[in-house]
């Protein structure tokens, strides 16, 4: 269900997820993209970016490349400078691909338990 939600999401708003794949073996590694969920947090109407990557992938740099170039979409293709994303305050490893990525921390919040709201600007 939720990679047919990921369909509607390019046709209703002109954005959405993709799937990650290995270069050399093609095997799906996970998922990156934008999305506007309609999340019940007050932190803006702008794209935010997501990103799942299956445990056997974690640790060897497809997340940054991934986020890296759905940013580089973003950028190019959506108005706007800000895009956010959601961070549980215990998962280190997107905490570290955030920052890598040019997200920076805005503040704390409760979103089905604590997280923390980071926001991308460009010029």
């Amino acid at each position: 269900m939720r990679l047919l939600r990921y369909g509607g999401l390019w046709a209703l708003i002109g954005y959405g997820f993709w799937c990650v794949r290995e270069r050399d073996t093609g095997c799906f590694v996970g998922e990156v993209g934008l999305a506007d969920f309609h999340r019940d947090i007050d932190w803006g109407q702008d794209p935010e970016c997501g990103w799942v990557l299956a445990p056997h992938a974690q640790g060897r740099g497809y997340a940054t490349e991934a986020v890296t170039a759905a940013l580089d979409w973003r950028d190019q293709r959506l108005p706007g400078s800000r895009t956010l994303c959601m961070i549980g305050e215990d998962n280190l490893a997107s905490l570290r691909v955030a920052g890598k990525c040019g997200f920076h921390f805005f503040r704390d919040a409760d979103y089905h338990g604590p997280v923390q709201l980071f926001e991308r600007v460009t010029a």
